[in-house]
């Protein structure tokens, strides 16, 4: 798996971005958002998703971790695919799909082109869960949330490849977040759940 891209701008486009890593471009699918964060940009790192499908090889790529994160939620969703996901995070930018994941706003989803009324309910219900919201679900998300999901994900990821227990982590990683704040590393949160508690 490519994690990650980082190289120098050859082309780019608001759908795509080339990215040359010494002298091998990569073709390289973005959304909306991450072409405004890198459009002025000389060079780039583009944290990818590599997806294989039988008829197409196709490289996703996002500026923040927390956007990769969404859309790797958002294709785990059965009729979500790769492009409906891009055009998804094209079309709210992750606040604001956390937030009409999070108040349920169907409506929000279906603005979006390809979207109907059962995949913006199939979204809001498997999603909502998945993100852990916390507080009020009327609660207005800030972008904090979304990095600390992202940090705990990749915290996760990081525990359990190294063989432990996927739901004792979860919540030992839940109780590093509420009591380190907003500001600790995702390297922190890995030490912390390391040691005998």
């Amino acid at each position: 798996m490519i994690a990650y891209v980082q190289g120098k701008i050859a082309e780019i486009e608001p759908a795509y971005a080339v990215v040359d890593c010494q002298g091998i471009g990569y073709l390289v699918k973005i959304s909306l958002n991450t072409y405004g964060a890198i459009k002025e940009k000389t060079s780039v790192k583009l944290h990818t998703y590599f997806m294989v499908r039988e008829d197409a090889q196709q490289l996703f790529g996002f500026s923040d971790p927390a956007e990769k994160q969404l859309f790797e939620q958002l294709i785990s969703i059965s009729g979500v695919g790769g492009n409906t996901a891009l055009m998804i995070l094209s079309s709210l930018s992750p606040q604001e799909l956390y937030r009409a994941i999070t108040q349920e706003d169907t409506a929000a989803l279906k603005r979006v082109k390809g979207i109907g009324a059962k995949t913006a309910g199939r979204i809001v219900l498997e999603l909502k869960d998945k993100l852990k919201i916390e507080g009020e679900m009327g609660a207005q998300p800030t972008k904090g949330k979304v990095a600390d999901s992202a940090k705990k994900q990749e915290a996760l990821t990081a525990l359990t490849s190294l063989g432990l227990n996927k739901n004792v982590m979860n919540q030992r990683i839940d109780k590093i977040l509420k009591d380190e704040g907003p500001d600790v590393s995702v390297e922190q949160i890995i030490k912390l759940a390391l040691r005998n508690q």
